[in-house]
């Protein structure tokens, strides 16, 4: 029997399930699937199932009706469930390092630093909620030209302290930000005139030794007040200093991968699924790409996790195939890389893309934006639309207090429901346990297709999960919050038979708690009242 999908109709006069097996099965049996879906349903069993009756439609679609306790079951799930509702074992406890942000540490993080984080953070709790074990990972470049760049920058402007800046041109490609002039200037109150006259290598390396350290600090305390914490740090230079960038040349020599042109090492990259490309060049210095590859096999083979999966811009969708092509050659299996090529974010502004901050004439940063913007609407927006699709990022949308603002709207549901109970206890109705026949009052279609869409929370995660795609979450909010605010139009508590009214009630604190394991597994507040 060939394999055959089951689905939510987005109809669900249609069923609340529906399966294809007897149109795909039609070839097989040479039998109109009509027929085939007769056959089935005559001999169908539903005893022992949550499902009342399974029906042929159209053609031969089967769709299955969930029995009326089913709606009550969900309930009770959500109560004795709590804070862990939603969660899975799905993943089987395997070991998942996410690595994103990343960003140089020679300057500020930009507006791509801000959905990326958002992303990343997002899709590791979606991950660990999924059921495995996922560590967070910060990958620090503190090696390489863009360093070299750094502390040739530092020290002319260290320099020019004490000669001028007309006696030490500034480099044409050199770092040209404050921060650099900051850094030089604190340098230089700490150390005087010390390191003028020093060897330009020992200077820049004081210079380095200073400043690299206050810009990681201030990495970490940017992602913090955005509610980011990895749990490592890993620095390139270590790659360097433990020689696992020079031994993973020489394995990737050992296995036949590379061949020797113009003085340089190249990769065979054509037999691995990419382009050729150098490893080292003519003057014996590794390429950018060496140390990621040597940084990629410690995750896999020396740290042992079973999928590595990074969130990078989408510029890099030409290193990719390089770097999977690299691990292949080195006996990696390359499919337990994957990588989330994120698109880039426009800023908007009175509808009309910007590109620098009013306040400083500059390009928004992530701490520019979060002064901006409140870290909730941030983190929600980033977190709207699949990483792979460009998006624009509304700065007067992230500030607004209405309906309009989608992070608002699922929070203002959250508070009416905790405002509601409130107003209750004060007239002395509080929430109580229900039987299952007073669970089987909440029959009307608001109700319904409210703990319907509860019902579907943890299957949402495994789905986010499986495709790389916490947007499903924030969407699910959404819905829920829309659903939740058409229930309690339509459906009164006050006034109400006293047991209809308190299933109401049991499915309104359903609600808040789904809700606030929604906004918690996004690190999103969850407020009382608003």
């Amino acid at each position: 029997m060939p394999a055959f999908t089951l689905e939510v109709p987005a109809d669900h006069a249609h069923g609340d399930w529906a399966a294809n097996a007897a149109m795909v099965s039609a070839r097989v049996f040479h039998m109109a699937p009509r027929k085939i879906a007769e056959a089935l349903t005559q001999n169908l069993s539903l005893a022992d199932t949550l499902f009342s009756r399974c029906e042929i439609a159209g053609p031969g679609f089967l769709n299955f009706f969930y029995k009326p306790e089913f709606y009550g079951n969900v309930l009770r799930d959500i109560d004795e469930s709590g804070e862990t509702y939603g969660r899975s074992d799905f993943g089987g406890g395997k070991r998942v390092l996410v690595e994103f942000v990343s960003a140089n540490p020679t300057g500020p993080m930009h507006i791509g630093n801000a959905r990326g984080g958002a992303i990343g953070d997002c899709l590791a709790s979606v991950l660990d909620a999924a059921g495995y074990h996922v560590e967070r990972e910060f990958y620090i470049n503190d090696a390489g030209n863009q360093v070299n760049k750094f502390g040739m920058s530092l020290e002319t402007r260290y320099l020019q302290i004490y000669k001028g800046e007309d006696a030490v041109p500034f480099p044409e490609d050199g770092y040209k930000g404050a921060d650099i002039t900051e850094h030089a200037k604190n340098f230089s109150k700490i150390h005087g005139d010390k390191y003028v006259d020093v060897t330009p290598e020992e200077r820049r390396r004081a210079l380095i030794d200073y400043a690299l350290p206050l810009n990681i600090q201030g990495l970490q305390d940017d992602l913090l007040k955005y509610r980011i914490k990895y749990d490592n740090w890993f620095r390139e230079s270590t790659l360097h200093q433990s020689g696992a960038v020079k031994r993973v040349i020489e394995q990737l020599k050992a296995k036949g991968a590379t061949y020797e042109k113009d003085g340089a090492l190249w990769f065979k990259g054509e037999q691995y699924g990419s382009e050729d490309f150098v490893l080292v060049r003519a003057n014996g210095i590794p390429t950018y790409v060496v140390p990621d590859i040597a940084y990629h096999y410690n995750k896999l083979v020396v740290r042992k996790f079973d999928k590595a999966i990074d969130v990078l811009g989408a510029d890099h969708h030409g290193y990719v195939p390089r770097l999977k092509g690299a691990l292949q050659a080195l006996g990696v299996d390359p499919a337990n890389l994957d990588v989330l090529l994120m698109q880039m974010v426009r800023l908007v502004r009175d509808g009309e893309v910007i590109k620098a901050s009013k306040r400083s004439g500059k390009a928004i940063t992530l701490v520019t934006l979060l002064d901006e913007v409140p870290v909730d609407a941030a983190r929600f927006l980033f977190n709207l639309r699949e990483p792979n699709s460009e998006m624009d990022f509304d700065l007067d949308l992230a500030v607004q207090q209405d309906s309009q603002n989608p992070v608002y709207y699922v929070q203002y549901a959250y508070a009416r429901i905790s405002s509601l109970f409130k107003a209750l206890a004060a007239d002395g109705t509080e929430l109580r346990p229900c039987t299952d026949e007073e669970l089987a009052l909440l029959t009307a279609p608001e109700e319904i297709e409210l703990i319907r869409h509860l019902s579907e929370y943890t299957g949402e995660i495994v789905e986010a999960a499986k495709n790389y795609d916490p947007a499903r979450i924030t969407r699910y909010a959404l819905t829920l919050a829309s659903l939740f605010h058409k229930f309690y139009s339509a459906c009164h508590i006050r006034g109400e038979e006293a047991s209809l009214a308190a299933a109401r009630l049991f499915l309104c604190n359903c609600v808040r708690t789904v809700l606030h394991n929604v906004l918690t597994l996004l690190k999103i507040s969850a407020p009382e009242s608003m």
